[in-house]
């Protein structure tokens, strides 16, 4: 049987719904309890250099929860970075970071920030994180993860989802790619943004990819049928196409 596929839920926009009108609901800390009890492997939370959803608050309730591993995202910043080998994430995924950006808009560029990019992770590694650059799907960035001294990638999967037809295939193709030489450079290999119930089958199928990534999707269907049966839909998905229902 294929190895079980981990699942990261991004909670962002839990933090989005409460500050669009203030106060302390819905709360985040919460939404990383009933992800742990939906199923799910790890909480994703985005602190943003403009705190638009996930506050230093949130982060810290969340760590002293004592819940699942939290996946801190998080620009290659100082600041950042101090906050991060403060809080002592068990992941930090380095993500570009734009303030007029809706969302993350495509990977880093590791190859043009690499001298930036490798004194920052070495802090965070020798402080004990994992760190992941999030990339796209592109061999020249994937290379340059590996030499900047990465332990992991996590692969933009935005166009992948936005594209249709025979561009969705080129774009699932640049992905295996992608993540065959992750693993040939012995760089684990993740994957999220944009994934759906519709789109997520593919890139589950994808034996080097070991974990998704996934937020948006999942509280969009939180409205609707709750957030632990959109986890449980999600993880259930995930499992038939990798083959591993139990």
């Amino acid at each position: 049987m294929a190895e079980r596929l981990r699942l990261g839920v991004n909670i962002d926009h839990v933090a989005t719904l409460r500050n669009a009108r203030g106060g302390a609901m819905p709360d985040p800390v919460r939404a990383a309890a009933v992800v742990s009890a939906a199923g799910a492997d790890s909480v994703t939370a985005h602190l943003r250099e403009d705190r638009r959803h996930i506050s230093d608050e949130d982060i810290r309730r969340i760590r002293a929860s004592g819940g699942l591993p939290l996946n801190l995202e998080m620009a290659a910043t100082d600041e950042m970075v101090e906050i991060a080998v403060r809080t002592r994430p068990a992941h930090v995924c380095i993500v570009p970071e734009r303030r007029e950006e809706l969302t993350t808009e495509g990977g880093l560029d590791a190859v043009g920030g690499e001298a930036d990019l490798a004194p920052r992770v070495a802090r965070l590694a020798d402080a004990g994180i994992q760190v992941a650059l999030f990339l796209d799907p592109d061999a020249a960035q994937v290379e340059a993860a590996r030499r900047i001294g990465a332990g992991a990638i996590e692969l933009h999967t935005g166009e992948y989802c936005n594209a249709t037809g025979a561009a969705a295939g080129a774009e699932l193709a640049r992905l295996e790619r992608a993540a065959r030489l992750a693993a040939e450079l012995g760089l684990e290999c993740h994957a999220g943004h944009g994934l759906t119930l519709d789109n997520v089958g593919p890139v589950a199928r994808i034996p080097q990819v070991v974990e998704l990534n996934i937020g948006h999707a999942l509280v969009a269907e939180a409205v609707f049928d709750g957030l632990a049966a959109a986890i449980r839909a999600m993880r259930m998905a995930m499992d038939r196409a990798r083959g591993t229902v139990a």
